[in-house]
């Protein structure tokens, strides 16, 4: 397997670094676990850890490997072994805030070319949380396409229905409707598969993640769980994210299910999901218009004459006022970080001379 069957294109070979080439091997980060990475380099899959110098030289997380990197590895052992040393430019980045309270990112998958938004039909159906991913993928310039599970729970009528919804919000989204139980749809999932282009699957847990990933393998590769008949939620399948090839060339990467989808630093991604919104917003008398209480704001009015839902434009508000938050948050702690870091350096410095 050469290099651009992983997806090793052109925008990629133009960023190679001359010297890193000539001292190490350029390998792909098909797999991240707690106890380290899995990286392929068209020949075999081995595994790898990380130099000293790059852990010691990343400010957060986002700067260490995810699935979908492209790697500088030097191997060892015959090739049992590998050491990342670098990693080379992301053409997309797909991240998070983290599921907790802390300020941080993070990292889903890097270099997807289109990322597949999962919702089941069930009770998991929700425009809101829809909204939500669709800003964190328009951020990452990253195409979306969603995929509405669980199709044989509803009438042909009713599934036309969910569809219509989506596309009165985002009418140039494409849907598509599928069952993993009939194999309804899964004929047009195939058709947008495309070999050395790269995918991602994204959604709740229990909407249908990995039985739609072993229907695109031709076998039952991963373990599916039942949703818990109490609530109707799903337990988490997939505990790890790792990049599946396809029998036809397409490389697919399964992700943990997601509970809560936290964003910061997703202005362009906010507009591109309200497109309407943003649109409206250039007629607002004020440049600095907050869409809350101005007179001469295009957006209320546009809200007091039903053109824009309730739902929608309080997710909008909601969604710039978290991401203004976290990122004043996240700027601040990186300064704070930033200047310990050179206190402890200059201490250690010090001793150095004091020696």
């Amino acid at each position: 397997m050469q290099l651009e069957e992983l997806g090793f294109n052109h925008w990629f070979q133009e960023r190679m670094d001359s010297t890193n080439v000539n001292d190490y091997q350029i390998a792909r980060v098909i797999s991240v676990t707690k106890k380290g990475y899995i990286i392929r380099n068209g020949k075999k899959d081995v595994i790898a850890e990380l130099t000293g110098k790059l852990m010691f030289s990343a400010e957060s997380k986002v700067d260490y490997p995810t699935v979908g990197d492209w790697v500088y590895a030097q191997y060892y052992d015959d090739d049992a072994l590998a050491i990342i040393h670098e990693i080379l430019p992301r053409k997309t980045i797909l991240k998070r805030k983290t599921s907790d309270k802390r300020i941080k990112f993070q990292l889903l998958a890097a270099n997807i070319d289109t990322a597949f938004i999962v919702q089941s039909l069930d009770s998991n159906y929700n425009l809101r949380r829809l909204e939500r991913y669709l800003v964190m993928i328009n951020t990452a310039n990253i195409r979306p396409i969603v995929l509405l599970s669980k199709s044989d729970l509803l009438s042909k009528g009713d599934v036309e229905e969910k569809v219509a919804d989506i596309h009165k919000l985002m009418s140039s989204v494409q849907i598509i409707a599928f069952s993993n139980k009939s194999n309804f749809g899964l004929h047009q999932i195939i058709e947008l598969l495309v070999p050395k282009e790269t995918y991602c699957l994204l959604g709740s847990s229990g909407v249908g993640k990995t039985s739609l990933l072993n229907n695109l393998l031709g076998e039952a590769q991963f373990d599916t769980q039942p949703i818990r008949e109490k609530d109707g939620k799903g337990r988490h399948t997939t505990t790890h994210r790792h990049l599946n090839m396809l029998k036809n060339g397409a490389m697919l990467i399964d992700t943990p299910g997601i509970r809560e989808i936290g964003n910061f630093g997703v202005e362009s991604g906010i507009n591109d999901t309200f497109d309407e919104i943003a649109e409206l917003s250039k007629q607002c008398r004020y440049n600095d218009c907050s869409h809350t209480q101005e007179k001469g704001c295009a957006v209320l009015a546009a809200l007091q004459d039903g053109t824009i839902s309730q739902e929608r434009y309080q997710n909008y508000e909601k969604m710039n006022k978290e991401s203004a938050h976290y990122e004043k948050s996240y700027l601040e702690k990186r300064r704070k970080d930033k200047q310990l870091s050179k206190y402890y350096k200059s201490v250690m410095k010090g001793k150095t001379k004091r020696r």
